[in-house]
């Protein structure tokens, strides 16, 4: 019987062929864990609110509140900060923890918020707007906000516009843009370019997340072309920020188009 050997040759071969998929692998692990939220510093405001740190230029700003209808709920909220300048993105539930963060970032961070803007008209974006306006900070929102604060009797934002809003935080952009109606009829997204941070709110979902949530006031139809328009605009995203639960990259935006895909094609 004739022994069969491997040649010096194929086993160099062997070799550099698995060295290369233990470098495609080291590759995809760091890129896993690169959005894992432990990885991020975490500071405690109060006990209902944290911060989860992003950059030296933008937190996230986490509160627990209990809405009606589904108990105790965490809701995300940007802050994005440009020398001794901040602008806040959503606000929590209410009043009261919408003073303990703007407290906060005046005493520990040193900064002053110069400006406002709500994710839609739903008291998990903007039930702190009051207090804001009483510490006279501007705001600005989506035209189709403004319509309907004033139709439900709701603090109004201050500024409106209809399909984009250039804003300027020192030198730094903010971009607002309303691409469509989704989880509401006028839900807008942040982006803010030199963070290549996309703060989506509650259009879009976290990776567990199983159904839309709250769609009392979705429009069904329209929900996955407006999030057809985010995954094309907005290619260079690094970091995507849902209305509530992990933050992540556009996959994000890919697994809640199959949610409302799927939400719709069941109705």
């Amino acid at each position: 019987m004739r022994k069969v050997g491997i040649g010096r040759n194929e086993l160099i071969e062997i070799r550099e062929k698995m060295k290369n998929w233990m470098i495609v692998i080291l590759v995809a692990l760091i890129q896993f864990n690169g959005f894992s939220q432990g990885n991020y510093q975490r500071i405690k405001v109060s006990e209902n609110i944290e911060l989860v740190k992003l950059s030296e230029n933008a937190y996230v700003h986490v509160s627990s509140s209990e809405i009606s209808g589904y108990g105790l709920v965490q809701s995300n909220g940007l802050i994005f900060i440009n020398g001794n300048e901040a602008f806040l993105f959503d606000t929590p539930v209410t009043e009261s923890q919408t003073r303990e963060l703007v407290n906060w970032i005046k005493g520990s961070l040193k900064l002053k918020i110069v400006g406002f803007a709500p994710n839609h008209w739903h008291s998990d974006c903007m039930g702190g707007l009051a207090y804001l306006k009483t510490q006279g900070i501007e705001s600005y929102a989506s035209n189709k906000t403004i319509e309907i604060a004033k139709a439900k009797n709701l603090p109004v934002p201050v500024h409106g516009f209809k399909d984009s809003l250039q804003l300027r935080l020192g030198n730094a952009q903010i971009m607002l843009y309303y691409l469509g109606a989704a989880h509401t009829s006028d839900n807008i997204v942040t982006w803010i370019p030199s963070e290549r941070i996309l703060f989506a709110g509650c259009m879009v979902k976290s990776l567990n997340s199983k159904d839309l949530g709250n769609t009392g006031d979705a429009n069904l139809v329209a929900y996955p072309k407006t999030l057809n328009k985010l995954l094309n605009k907005f290619t260079s995203a690094k970091i995507v920020i849902p209305g509530h639960g992990d933050f992540g990259g556009m996959e994000l935006i890919k697994h809640t188009k199959e949610l409302s895909t799927k939400f719709y094609e069941k109705k």
